[in-house]
């Protein structure tokens, strides 16, 4: 858009004028920081006599559902036909109720706009046909250590929601207890998938970095971390009913 401003001779205050936006604003958008709006591609488009290829953009102003750092691991999970899983202090995406993903999405810091929290909740939403939607099904399996539980923002909805996923023949669901952690479980969660091309894939995320790898060792030392957690951890029966208890003292 700043290339064929420039090249049509025109400002970035009349741009802004015409458009009924901040030169400011105007500055963000050419700059990347702010997506640019269809209005604008239009105005830029006829002030600057581009013929069409500006409005043209408009078809790929669509935000990305997910943030950056998950999207390669999103793209492998739509592809997997196993998946195992630990979770040391969230739900699961794939386990949330929408008022769960909602306090987590909204509460996030720095804030998002509110526009791109209805995105991502309904994106969030939606991954979740994983669950239900494919043929052949996916294999899944949860563990989640006690804190999960714990946390103040899993209410009874949840609970329940974690029930009703854990009856699936597909998913097999386990807590961890307290007194069953071992040190593989402090080390934060982990993700193992297995594509239908028989690739396997390893993802660890932190509060600021995510890494998926194909590299065997690193597979392999994920792979026997959540095989010994899911051998401390409770069985799917005994699981289910830790978190029926939970339901009944909510």
């Amino acid at each position: 858009m700043k290339r064929w401003r420039t090249k049509a001779n025109i400002s970035r205050e009349q741009l802004a004028e015409a458009a009924n936006y901040s030169p400011d604003t105007i500055k963000s958008m050419e700059q990347g920081v702010r997506m640019p709006t269809p209005r604008v591609l239009d105005v830029a488009d006829e002030l600057c006599r581009a013929e069409g290829l500006l409005s043209a953009a408009k078809d790929y102003l669509q935000r990305e559902k997910f943030p950056a750092r998950a999207q390669d691991f999103l793209e492998r999970e739509r592809e997997a036909i196993s998946r195992w899983s630990y979770e040391a202090t969230l739900v699961s995406g794939l386990l949330q109720t929408e008022a769960y993903a909602r306090t987590l999405i909204e509460n996030r810091y720095p804030p998002l706009d509110e526009e791109l929290v209805e995105q991502r909740i309904a994106a969030r939403m939606e991954r979740q046909s994983i669950l239900t939607k494919r043929k052949p099904p996916v294999g899944l399996s949860f563990v989640l250590y006690e804190a999960v539980l714990r946390s103040p923002q899993v209410d009874a909805e949840q609970l329940h929601r974690l029930l009703e996923v854990a009856s699936l023949r597909n998913v097999a669901l386990q807590v961890l207890p307290f007194e069953r952690a071992v040190p593989a479980a402090l080390m934060g969660p982990m993700v193992l998938l297995e594509t239908q091309a028989h690739e396997r894939f390893a993802f660890t995320e932190g509060p600021f970095a995510s890494e998926l790898s194909a590299d065997p060792g690193v597979v392999n030392r994920v792979t026997e971390r959540l095989s010994m957690i899911r051998t401390q951890a409770l069985s799917p029966a005994e699981s289910a009913r830790f978190i029926e208890g939970m339901v009944d003292r909510q």
